[in-house]
């Protein structure tokens, strides 16, 4: 498979996870990037932004619309977001790239498991306060 329909269907999968979930895109748009494109880790997780950014604000336009979004939340959680990520962009060229890939493994692996658990607990039935 050539690598512009390789790059154009990961690309369809990022965009399908960012419209429909909201998120998870940097989650398939690295590891696609690393082992279907064959893109160092640093410069994949670099250009998953630019990926996510572009599709991220395409769907940020169309749920806007339905009111589905809590700008507030959004946006305070965005700026704690800028100073750490401008330290750590700097200071991930200075990581070994295998460091790098299983870092983002383990945190990739976290997100899932906190997910799941939190799939586990919203399934059970609250329990009754006796009176």
């Amino acid at each position: 498979m050539s690598v512009l329909i390789t790059a154009l269907l990961c690309g369809a999968v990022v965009g399908v996870a960012l419209g429909a979930l909201g998120g998870g895109g940097g989650v398939l748009a690295v590891p696609a990037l690393v082992y279907l494109l064959g893109v160092a880790p640093s410069e994949a997780g670099t250009t998953s932004l630019v990926i996510v950014t572009a599709t991220s604000v395409t769907a940020l336009v169309r749920h806007a619309g339905t009111g589905n979004i809590s700008w507030r939340t959004g946006s305070l959680f965005a700026a704690a977001g800028v100073l750490p990520a401008i330290g750590t962009s700097a200071l991930a060229h200075r990581i070994p790239q295998p460091v790098l890939t299983c870092a983002f493994a383990v945190l990739a692996a976290l997100a899932a498991a906190a997910m799941l658990r939190g799939i586990r607990t919203a399934q059970r039935a609250p329990a009754g306060d006796g009176g």
